[in-house]
């Protein structure tokens, strides 16, 4: 739209024609689809289940209401429509309602072009500045989402029945944009009231002064599945408002979770000369996978994908501390680096157990599970029966943290069987070879065929006799 419209004079010379905030998506959402653009930028999983279910409640105007356990991107594709507004738009200049000058809303935009008529000044508003999101808690209030009487408005000498004594809230003041609520079961009863009154109604009703709001808008929301279930939490009314409800889910396979965290992973712990296998990542992501099967944990609570973004992060932190340690140029994590997933796992996951100390047993339960299906994927155990033999003969292997990269190389020489077995996983470098050793030792392990011992920050593997 072509900003050059200062007056209301000036656009309708330019040809402007109001159109809903609804169809701009709508309009724009199409140009898209046909377009073969993505409706959504850096949502993955999402493909052949939630964005297309999107894009239809998108063409059919609906309001939406995700649904979904935490970490599933809910708030990242409402922000994201943001990006389906027109750029800019015009509104009556000095009004709080963003009031549409073909079709004003508030009174002093009605007033204001009832006084200025062709001169009325325009200003243009952009699609950054018409989205409004509010974090639904229990004390919310009918001021933050619909408004209140402004005291210091009063004071000056109108009277309470005047609407210029209010104050709007942020519902309001999103006029001809975007509104969106966050976790919205939490808020109080009353709240949803007020709420679908303004939404439903168009009417305002704040300490006994009801005025009417022909508001333009596009209400979307979030919420927990199981919060949103439960009798009680969202009345019945505010819950039909909604025309379309989506419901998200997990990554389905652990390929998506890797895109996710290679997509999300802080610059600052990749940063440097790092190099991460693709069994490395795999294993990160197996671990989140375990844990969203897990009896263990509540399943209602969810297992978020940034548990995955930050155990990656802490995997490779891990690993470039003990890299700094030995003087190693190259970052290259190993399993005996995972020890540290303790502290970015815990608080991400909850546990149905009383026992004090569950977590701290859960945590390398699912690690070792993990490892398991990773080398599970590579190898069978039949095809190392060599390297395995080589233990038989009561041989003690130490590995782990203290013992540089450099060191594993003569491991690789001096065991039967283990250099193809490396070379099946990846020798690109004396990092990785100590971290497929590693891999391959541990998943032997996993698989009960060697025994380990952990002392003095060496890891031990011998024959199980």
């Amino acid at each position: 739209m072509d900003k050059k419209a200062k007056t209301l004079a000036e656009l309708r010379e330019s040809g402007y024609a109001s159109k809903p905030v609804k169809k701009e998506i709508r309009d724009n959402a199409i140009m898209r689809i046909k377009s073969g653009t993505p409706l959504i930028e850096g949502v993955s999983g999402y493909e052949n289940t939630v964005l297309p279910a999107l894009e239809i409640a998108l063409i059919s105007g609906h309001d939406v209401i995700l649904l979904g356990e935490r970490g599933q991107a809910k708030t990242r594709i409402i922000r994201s429509l943001v990006s389906l507004l027109d750029e800019w738009i015009p509104i009556v200049a000095g009004s709080e309602l963003n009031d549409d000058p073909l079709n004003p809303t508030s009174r002093y935009a009605r007033e204001r072009l009832a006084e200025l008529g062709d001169k009325t000044p325009i200003d243009w508003l952009h699609r950054s500045q018409r989205y409004s999101e509010k974090l639904a808690t229990p004390d919310t209030s009918m001021a933050d989402l619909i408004g209140e009487v402004d005291p210091i408005k009063v004071a000056e000498g109108r009277y309470l029945s005047d609407e210029f004594t209010l104050h709007y809230g942020l519902v309001p003041r999103t006029n001809r944009g975007i509104f969106a609520i966050n976790e919205l079961p939490d808020l109080a009863e009353r709240i949803q009231v007020g709420l679908l009154n303004l939404l439903e109604e168009r009417d305002v009703q704040i300490r006994g002064y009801k005025i009417r709001l022909d508001l333009d808008l596009m209400f979307l929301a979030t919420a927990n599945p199981e919060d949103y279930t439960n009798r009680g939490r969202l009345i019945t009314p505010l819950k039909d408002r909604f025309g379309t409800q989506l419901r998200t889910h997990y990554p389905r396979n652990p390929q998506i979770e890797i895109e996710i965290m290679h997509q999300e992973s802080s610059g600052l712990a990749l940063s440097g000369d790092s190099y991460i296998p693709e069994f490395m990542s795999e294993l990160v992501a197996e671990i989140s996978q375990q844990a969203r099967r897990s009896p263990s944990i509540n399943q209602r609570s969810g297992v978020s994908v940034r548990m995955s973004v930050s155990n990656y992060e802490t995997m490779v932190s891990s690993a470039t501390r003990r890299s700094l340690i030995a003087g190693e140029q190259q970052t290259v994590p190993r399993i005996s680096d995972l020890w540290a997933l303790a502290s970015s796992m815990a608080g991400k996951i909850e546990i149905d157990a009383f026992e004090p100390d569950a977590e701290k047993e859960l945590i390398p339960r699912l690690i070792s599970t993990a490892v398991l299906n990773v080398f599970r994927q590579r190898f069978n155990v039949d095809e190392l029966r060599d390297l395995i033999g080589y233990f038989d003969s009561q041989q003690v292997v130490e590995l782990g943290p203290a013992v540089a990269s450099q060191d594993y190389a003569a491991l690789v020489e001096r065991i039967p069987g283990l250099a193809e077995a490396v070379r099946k996983l990846d020798d690109s470098s004396p990092g990785a070879v100590a971290s497929s050793v590693e891999l391959i030792l541990e998943g032997l392990h996993c698989s009960k065929k060697l025994n380990k011992r952990e002392q003095s920050g060496k890891i031990g593997y011998f024959t199980k006799g």
